[in-house]
């Protein structure tokens, strides 16, 4: 009975991950079908947007670099099955984001806003083409492994766990961290930049590469050598388009 738990907990957590992060990808555009996105608040609150907004980005990256550290997964979750950790870790994941759908407050004011035209569509295909590299880049590593379901897979197989392989193929050849470096041109290529929507830009960017520099930490432990070669050779987030 346990390891049909397991493996329904981490099939919830995969789903409720799938869902909030597709609702994102829509949330941060100007979609005409979307009643609510961005720029248009679920909830008014009689608080400045910018105080509740820059918490909630920090409530999501508080909980996303404290959960992944080594002392909270080993320490406080000693004794859980990783199958349990990562499902659990994907949904307040996904808690966290829907508290900002929710909760996020506008800010008067655009920085640009292209309703048609050359730039429209040109910030709209850039907007698609960061997802899809997003998207694309979660497969190359192991999709199905990054949001916790190999995990309960194989605790509801029997299996045992594989042993980590140091991999960079296709888009892990040109940079280092496809999947942010497509998160972050998503965030950002939108035709209508409000102040609401500059202020996610800036503060997820600023997660990001914080939340970086701590898993590269994180991966130069694991890989050692091998990946201090790699940092050495190609680059985080921009590729290289000269041979060096």
């Amino acid at each position: 009975m346990r390891r049909y738990l397991i493996f329904a907990y981490a099939i919830l957590g995969y789903l409720l991950s799938m869902v909030s992060l597709t609702f994102l990808i829509l949330w941060v555009y100007p979609w005409s079908f979307m009643e609510y996105y961005i720029d248009r608040s679920m909830v008014s609150l009689d608080i400045h947007p910018i105080v509740v907004d820059i918490a909630l980005v920090i409530l999501f990256g508080l909980q996303h670099s404290i959960m992944a550290r080594s002392f909270f997964k080993e320490k406080l979750w000693g004794k859980l099955s990783d199958a349990v950790k990562s499902a659990t870790y994907s949904l307040a994941s996904s808690i966290c984001l829907v508290l900002i759908f929710y909760f996020w407050q506008p800010i008067d004011g655009y920085l640009w806003d292209f309703q048609d035209g050359t730039l429209y569509w040109v910030m709209s295909i850039i907007y698609i083409a960061g997802w899809l590299i997003a998207f694309v880049s979660t497969f190359i590593i192991d999709h199905f492994e990054l949001f916790g379901l190999h995990q309960g897979y194989r605790v509801f197989r029997g299996a045992s766990v594989p042993i980590s392989q140091f991999q960079t193929r296709f888009l892990y050849k040109h940079v280092r961290h496809p999947i942010q470096a497509g998160t972050i041109i998503g965030i950002w290529a939108t035709p209508t930049m409000s102040y609401t929507h500059l202020l996610f830009s800036i503060s997820m960017t600023a997660y990001i590469l914080i939340g970086l520099h701590f898993e590269e930490k994180s991966l130069v432990a694991t890989f050692g050598e091998k990946y201090r070669d790699y940092i050495g050779n190609t680059p985080i987030l921009v590729p290289r388009f000269t041979k060096h």
